[in-house]
């Protein structure tokens, strides 16, 4: 039974040739049909002085081998990972960027790329060896400006690459380096982003130790940054174009991000908790500084008050209003659902107070936009395991889905004459660039056609089931290459991170890969998941492993009743959360055979000013030495059923991991060795919550399935007539 639609109705897509608000004009993209199998001849000039090259092999079916094989492990690393679509400003060209994985170099590489709006080869504007991230157009269309730090010990700066031809040159010197940019609307300025310098010091010797860490802030760490001292704080500049000169236009013992020009460039809205105690709440406002601010930013304009967190600031065509992001429920933490709101800013507002759009939708958005005569607003819509591109009218009305169904769309741009770019996976290929919406959406990209043509896939099913409680569920089931029904295989229960994400209708290379080597995968979005409605996620509140862990095994029973499973051999693991999750798993049950814990936590008190989820823990269970708050943390830390565990673990993490710290997995494995049940800690040097190093990604799947094959599977392949065996449920 699938899931009921969200409140607003799913409305029929808009014809292809304009967008709801948009304008007509030159530049809108040709109706090929979907998806064309082969690229078009590029008719038009060569920018850059770069010659003409596929970023990956068109005619992709031709190099294919005679049979597809299995998918590999290191099939991870020929995956090419497409960036998001930038729409030039003629409409004609489409920026993107293609990140590629060197296992000997052990990282990754970022080159910039741009294909025609009407189909064609697409042209790699940056060469080989040189990483390049957040390409964007100078409103004129003449330059294509990235960000790259070139040469050993080099700062990233804002670089440019003329159209014309010539080599790309670095338009900035900053000392600090560059977090980010934007052209000012005429592309007589840039918006800089810039952490404050590292302060001067006095010389040390030469074999004198590092200075130590000299803390005073209450978020004092950060995964991937390390300690946080609270000496430096990132700030917006103003860089003219022309004469090279920077101009600080805000300040303070604050941080700012978001910034964004409004359309006359007169002015910048940006993002900033300026709180009195940043670290102690989540209240980031929207704010608006002059561009030619003299004061630093003594003068500044504050847009929103409300107390939870607002961001993702989007300026209407007129100036007069700006769309951003809100969360109305602060104390939810991030179970909350995060809304669409809009507030006027400029002269006697005839709606004074932010307008909440998407209230009665009850789904996250994100990455509004107005639209081109500023009636409505495009943003992205998460319902159910789906990513939609939506728009919505000013009045909350008229919601429709352009682009929407079984797939994931997560990001978009806008060009004139309607031209719409989308970022789009789905489960049997990852994201690629397309052009259009409805029946004449085109895919302009074709980055991994060459790798799938040579693959064997496994089947993936949607499916939707009924928890313990009645609750419906909503998962995925991969199932092996050649799966026969009637026979029953050994299966993988496999969990997500978050807890407040999910699985979704995208590619997904883990349950491919378990696939391949004769698993069938069951992937769930239990309670907790985000794209359910608040009511879903928030109920898990204070109660981890609780609704959450009835619904990862309502989906094992429901692979067991539907003669796929066999459930003499089921094997629990995942990653973060999904670690978290699979630790309460084994208190609770033996019916798995094997189970791998990732960057988990066990005894959570422990984690208490040990990670970076202070605030996080202080709202879910409160400060653990008041009242009977200890209580609530002691009795959903799987720790203290840790006698129960008979399953054999394997345990792995990052050694330098602050989200999740190694701490609480080696407190686990020294319970589990104490008591006789097999397992095994792997902890990765110098790693944080995520494994960087190419050939740590490839350990890491080496040991999975060496783990599973060793204890879920050792009678072979499938087994049985579908029936369960004596013992199962």
């Amino acid at each position: 039974m699938p899931l009921a639609p969200c409140p607003l109705a799913r409305a029929a897509p808009s014809a292809f040739g304009r967008h709801p608000g948009a304008r007509t004009g030159r530049g809108s993209p040709a109706t090929a049909a979907f998806a064309a199998a082969l690229a078009i001849t590029l008719a038009g000039p060569v920018f850059g002085g770069v010659l003409p090259g596929a970023s990956a092999p068109a005619l992709a079916a031709q190099q294919a081998a005679s049979s597809p094989r299995p998918l590999a492990i290191d099939d991870l690393f020929r995956l090419r990972r497409v960036g998001a679509p930038v729409v030039s400003p003629d409409g004609a060209w489409i920026a993107y960027t293609v990140t590629t994985t060197d296992l000997e170099a052990e990282r990754s590489r970022t080159r910039l790329w741009m294909v025609p709006t009407e189909g064609g080869e697409p042209l790699p504007m940056t060469a080989e060896g040189s990483d390049v991230s957040s390409p964007a157009w100078s409103p004129d269309g003449r330059y294509l400006s990235f960000l790259s730090a070139r040469g050993e010990g080099a700062k990233t700066q804002v670089w440019v690459l003329d159209r014309r031809g010539g080599e790309a040159w670095p338009m900035t010197d900053v000392p600090q380096g560059v977090s980010a940019y934007a052209w000012s609307p005429d592309g007589s300025r840039l918006l800089l982003t810039l952490r404050d310098p590292e302060p001067e010091r006095p010389p040390r010797g030469k074999n004198a130790p590092p200075e130590p860490w000299v803390i005073d802030r209450l978020q004092f760490k950060r995964d991937g940054v390390g300690y946080l001292t609270g000496e430096r704080h990132t700030h917006l500049y103003v860089f003219d174009v022309a004469t090279r000169s920077l101009r600080q236009i805000t300040s303070g013992r604050w941080d700012e991000s978001q910034a964004v020009w409004s359309p006359d460039g007169t002015r910048v809205a940006f993002v900033s908790n300026r709180t009195e105690e940043p670290d102690g709440n989540s209240n980031t406002d929207i704010w608006i500084v002059a561009a030619d601010n003299t004061d630093r930013g003594a003068t500044l304009q504050q847009v929103t008050t409300n107390p939870g967190a607002d961001n993702a600031p989007a300026w209407s065509p007129d100036g007069r209003r700006i769309a951003y992001v809100t969360v109305l429920e602060p104390d939810l933490i991030w179970y909350a659902t995060r809304h669409l709101a809009v507030v006027d800013v400029e002269g006697e507002s005839e709606h004074p107070e932010p307008r909440v759009l998407t209230r009665s939708l009850d789904r996250n958005v994100r990455a509004p936009r107005f639209s081109d005569e500023g009636k409505g607003l495009w943003f992205l819509l998460e319902d159910s395991a789906e990513d939609h591109l939506a728009w919505i009218g000013l009045d909350g009305g008229g919601l429709e889905r352009p682009v929407s169904g079984p797939l994931s769309v997560n990001a978009y741009d806008l060009g004139p004459g309607g031209v719409l770019a989308t970022r789009v996976a789905t489960l049997t290929r990852p994201h690629e660039i397309f052009v259009g919406w409805g029946e004449k959406r085109r895919r302009l990209t074709h980055e991994n056609d060459a790798l799938l043509s040579e693959l064997s896939l496994g089947r993936v099913e949607n499916v939707h089931f009924r928890s313990a409680d009645g609750t419906e569920i909503e998962g995925f089931v991969t199932f092996p290459p050649g799966f026969q029904e009637g026979l029953r295989y050994p299966t993988l229960l496999r969990i997500h991170g978050g807890p407040v994400s999910q699985y979704r209708h995208a590619f997904n290379f883990e349950a491919q890969l378990f696939a391949a080597n004769g698993y069938v995968v069951v992937q769930t979005n239990p309670r907790g998941s985000s794209g359910y409605g608040q009511a879903f996620s928030a109920a898990l509140w204070a109660d981890w492993g609780g609704p959450d862990y009835e619904d990862v095994m309502a989906g094992v029973d429901y692979a067991i009743e539907r003669g796929w499973a066999d459930p003499e051999r089921l094997g629990v693991g995942g990653w973060s959360y999904g670690g978290i999750l699979t630790d309460h798993v084994i208190t609770r049950t033996d019916r798995f055979r094997a189970a791998i814990t990732g960057a988990s936590e066990v005894l959570y008190v422990a984690n208490y000013g040990h990670d970076h989820y202070q605030l996080q823990w202080e709202k879910e269970l409160g400060l653990p030495w008041e009242g009977d708050n200890r209580e609530k943390w002691e009795r959903i830390s799987p720790f203290n059923r840790v006698q129960h565990i008979t399953t054999p673990t394997l345990i792995m993490g990052g050694e330098k991991d602050w989200n999740v710290p190694i701490l609480n997995g080696e407190q686990l494995y020294q319970a589990l060795r104490r008591r006789g049940v097999p397992t095994q800690l792997v902890v990765y040097p110098g790693q944080g919550h995520g494994l960087r190093p190419p050939s740590y990604q490839r350990d890491r799947y080496e040991r999975y399935l060496a783990w599973y094959d060793r204890w879920v599977k050792p009678q072979g392949g499938p087994t049985g007539s579908g029936e369960p065996r004596e013992g199962g449920r």
